[in-house]
């Protein structure tokens, strides 16, 4: 197999359909359709199920399309690696983000790294942190914020902030003015109906295995992954969730809400850079995750 013939394959895949790769790439609909084909015939798989309104990706075509952004990517990094011995803080970086992160790191992101890299670009990747750990390992992100305390070898953790965790329900008249309450137990955590994101997200593994270790076992009433979702339902319908307070003062609806702390020692979730032992940083990468490294401590200060 060649570049190009992945470059027009992930093409493909991400349009799902031949015509508008044609379109978007500039090159004959015959002649793309040619190269993909002949990658199939080198793989001896079938990519892509061909249909009236385009194509869908196969189960191998799912697998390939992962590595082969993987590689692309690669490419790309060497070849802006090669330029940046020139002196010039160039290249492109791809960054992932567990959604609680992405939604208030984003925007002072974006800014500051166009302020500071205007000859690179970058993207940001939103996904659970045990996705965001496959992503680093295959080449598709360059580094990753993520919530898990376990990686492969492969894989280099660095803990950025302990965020303590609270049981958060709708707030009462009696509740005052305060946002956090008094602090409450595990048995009275396991004992209330939680809307809480399905495994493997972190904060329901991180509660799992504590209630586990004491015993006990969360009543889990929904499995939601969308925290104003999860907000909403607390606010509204009687239950509870586990959450950090900056979640909840993101939302835009502090009043609403009391969170208490959680245990003795309080229950918390550690916030890490995750990036890999096996490919070079460069010193774009390196000023990004100084960058990064910053804006967690100036979010969270």
């Amino acid at each position: 197999m060649d570049l190009k013939q992945l470059e027009y394959f992930v093409h493909v895949a991400e349009f799902g359909s031949f015509t508008l790769s044609s379109r978007f790439l500039r090159v004959a609909q015959p002649a793309l359709s040619r190269q993909v084909r002949a990658l199939e015939v080198e793989l001896r798989q079938t990519l892509f199920q061909r249909n009236g309104r385009g194509v869908t990706l196969t189960e191998p075509g799912k697998r390939l399309l992962e590595h082969a952004r993987g590689i692309l990517q690669q490419v790309e990094r060497a070849r802006h690696d090669l330029e940046q011995q020139r002196g010039a803080v160039t290249g492109r970086l791809v960054i992932g983000l567990p959604p609680s992160v992405s939604r208030t790191l984003t925007g002072p992101l974006v800014r500051t790294f166009r302020e500071r890299f205007p000859e690179a670009s970058f993207g940001v990747v939103e996904g659970l942190s045990d996705h965001l750990l496959e992503w680093l390992a295959v080449g598709r992100v360059d580094f990753a914020l993520v919530y898990s305390g376990s990686a492969p070898a492969s894989i280099e953790l660095a803990a950025l902030r302990v965020e303590p965790m609270y049981l958060v329900g709708a707030r009462s008249a009696r509740a005052g003015a305060k946002l956090v309450g008094p602090a409450v137990s595990l048995e009275q955590v396991a004992a209330a109906e939680l809307v809480i994101p399905p495994r493997p997200h972190s904060i329901r593994m991180l509660l799992d295995s504590t209630l586990a270790d004491a015993g006990l076992k969360a009543r889990v009433a929904l499995e939601i992954e969308s925290v104003p979702t999860i907000l909403d339902l607390v606010q509204h319908e009687g239950f509870h969730a586990v959450l950090t307070l900056n979640a909840i003062r993101r939302s835009g609806n502090e009043a609403g809400f009391q969170a208490r702390p959680i245990g003795k020692p309080r229950l918390a979730a550690t916030l890490r850079l995750a990036t890999s032992a096996q490919r070079p940083g460069g010193p774009l990468m390196e000023q990004a995750i100084a960058l990064v490294r910053a804006l967690v401590a100036a979010h969270w200060a």
